[in-house]
């Protein structure tokens, strides 16, 4: 079972998986795992790393020096071969005019989807994260703990290979021992940064991110991912052992044709096609999810994007993992009779309580860095270590002016220059030029830091995302429009995270770029930070949310949504790792009521 056109599929399918990337990713290859058959309908195309990462190109061989424009946001070398914040016939609306209510959709239109760009942080949420109505009676209790996540993030960690370390720290949870790889070491401003957060009272410590270190252990790994499977055992040995470990050269971001960083198109479907269980279909835009008389789930119906054709696939359970809007999307076109505002919406909260990570950013010029002898410090793509949230206790105790945490991430040392950098030198050396300009360049090359807050969003009513009642896309299905608003706590927050980094760039001997005037200038627009999760938040009550703690919709026994939708919540970790492991929890749960007849 391959990769396979629209007229190719299968007459029926056990399962199908709406989306390629963390969730679907890891929802079919699960199932496909423990024999499901199942076809992931995707509505990019076709992508393959470990052909297509450029990875050692630089960017003077790329068009305007690698830099980004509106079709490639983030560089010329970027994973993200289609898709963006704007997608070419495929718009969306937002409801206010007004720039702090704005909401940007990123989406990527490729196999594998965000998991190909992703920055690998994959820090696990804790047991406060769960329950933080509990803690200070803002937005909603989760209905499972962190004990029912926790052995599905184990496995995860194992599967994708996490490097990290065990620090004991509050609300911040360990891995069982063994379960980590080796973190890299710490880069020299990293150090600094270190060194000096100490008198700040910062646990400045290794971070989580999903690259390999070193190669996996291919001989017991398997095993305990899949007891009693010796098939899926032997067919995860194999992916395992053709993954290599990271070489510390080249950006996370391009993808990695070494299989060393995480992705589903290297770590999930390699070994789900070859159990020949899972047949993947690109290029195709799934409009609806179709239902028979009785209210069940029979497929999907999409839109072939290479001929324009409409198609009916069927099969006995759909999995919705696009993105946590992308599904609400297709849930709200999915109207029939039984269901006039969509599937699954008889609570009527598909597509309320969307929320994102808060973030805000500060940099600054640190003169101890500077001279620094020529040495390599690419490391992993990404940050080495960073500082988790550290007030929970004074937050608890009402001393700070906003209600959830937020953690910090690095930027520092000597990475690919750019137009950013050479503005920044040119300021710094007074109008020099040739020879003296060069001398000054290396200098300062390697002496700017930048600090980037990542916080939790506490879910309101006025963020929610709905059908435009008049706009389509180039196929003719309607699109989202969003609602959206930060509240007080998280503009606070934002300020908050200003005056850490300038104190922490200040501790550093350095001096800290101008703050923002306020929070609410500081705080980076909604869906920026490209965490979105909520529309479809699980719950104990069927009147009250959209799925239950399976991830499985309350209406329609046969419907899963195993993207961030069912997040309750939005901690200051990013997501990615919490949707992997609730797919995988799922997953095992659908196939136990495969099994048993329910569904």
């Amino acid at each position: 079972m391959p990769i396979v056109t629209a007229s190719k599929t299968q007459v029926s399918y056990d399962v199908i998986v709406v989306g390629s990337g963390a969730g679907g990713g890891q929802t079919a290859y699960t199932l496909a795992m423990e024999g499901v058959k199942v076809l992931m309908v995707e509505a990019g195309r076709n992508y393959d790393p470990v052909r297509e990462t450029p990875m050692f190109q630089t960017n003077d061989q790329a068009p305007l020096r690698g830099a980004g424009t509106p079709d490639k946001v983030s560089g010329f070398f970027d994973a993200t071969v289609d898709g963006g914040w704007q997608v070419p016939g495929e718009p969306y609306t937002n409801a206010s005019s007004e720039p702090s209510r704005q909401f940007s959709w990123w989406r990527a239109r490729m196999l594998g989807g965000r998991t190909n760009h992703w920055g690998r942080i994959s820090l696990r949420n804790g047991p406060y994260d769960f329950k933080s109505y509990s803690r200070d009676g803002l937005g909603f209790d989760w209905p499972i703990s962190y004990e029912d996540v926790a052995p599905y993030y184990e496995k995860v960690e194992m599967l994708v290979g996490v490097y990290g370390s065990n620090e004991g720290l509050e609300n911040t949870p360990d891995s069982a021992p063994g379960v980590l790889l080796p973190p890299p070491r710490a880069r020299a401003g990293e150090l600094l940064a270190q060194q000096r957060a100490k008198k700040l009272g910062l646990p400045v410590i290794p971070i989580h991110r999903a690259v390999l270190s070193v190669t996996q252990d291919a001989a017991t790994i398997p095993a305990k991912l899949h007891p009693g499977n010796p098939a899926a055992q032997r067919i995860l040995a194999q992916a395992m052992r053709e993954r290599a470990a990271c070489f510390w050269a080249t950006s996370c971001g391009r993808g990695c044709s070494i299989r060393a960083n995480y992705q589903s198109t290297t770590v999930h479907l390699p070994p789900a096609l070859a159990t020949g269980n899972l047949d993947i279909l690109p290029d195709a835009m799934v409009r609806e999810v179709t239902l028979d008389e009785n209210g069940r789930a029979t497929g999907v119906l999409c839109i072939d994007k290479v001929t324009g054709e409409e198609r009916r696939l069927q099969a006995r359970v759909v999995v919705l993992a696009a993105s946590s809007a992308e599904s609400v999307r297709i849930l709200l076109n999915s109207r029939s009779v039984r269901f006039p505002n969509g599937v699954a919406n008889s609570s009527g909260l598909v597509g309320k309580y969307i929320m994102d990570t808060v973030g805000a950013r500060l940099g600054g010029q640190v003169p101890l860095l500077e001279n620094l002898p020529v040495y390599n410090e690419d490391g992993a793509g990404g940050n080495h270590v960073y500082v988790p949230w550290w007030l929970y206790q004074e937050q608890k105790a009402g001393r700070l002016d906003f209600a959830r945490g937020y953690h910090i991430e690095f930027q520092t040392g000597r990475g690919m220059p750019g137009l950013g950098a050479a503005t920044a030198v040119a300021g710094l050396t007074h109008g020099a030029y040739g020879q003296r300009f060069k001398e000054e360049a290396r200098r300062y090359y390697g002496s700017f830091v930048s600090f980037a807050g990542r916080g939790e969003m506490i879910p309101n009513a006025d963020s929610f995302c709905e059908l435009d009642p008049t706009v389509k896309d180039r196929w003719g299905i309607p699109v989202l429009r969003f609602h959206w608003k930060w509240s007080d706590h998280e503009t606070r927050q934002a300020a908050h995270m200003q005056r850490t980094f300038a104190d922490l760039i200040t501790a550093m001997g350095g001096k800290p770029d101008p703050l923002a005037a306020d929070g609410a200038r500081a705080i980076e627009a909604g869906g920026r930070i490209i965490h979105e999760v909520g529309g479809t938040i699980m719950g104990s009550d069927p009147k009250k949310s959209v799925t239950n703690p399976w991830c499985q919709t309350w209406d329609v026994r046969n419907l899963f949504v195993t993207d961030g939708g069912p997040f309750v919540s939005n901690a200051d970790k990013n997501p990615t790792l919490t949707i992997m492991a609730l797919a995988w929890r799922a997953s095992d749960y659908l196939i136990g009521e495969m099994k048993k007849g329910n569904i």
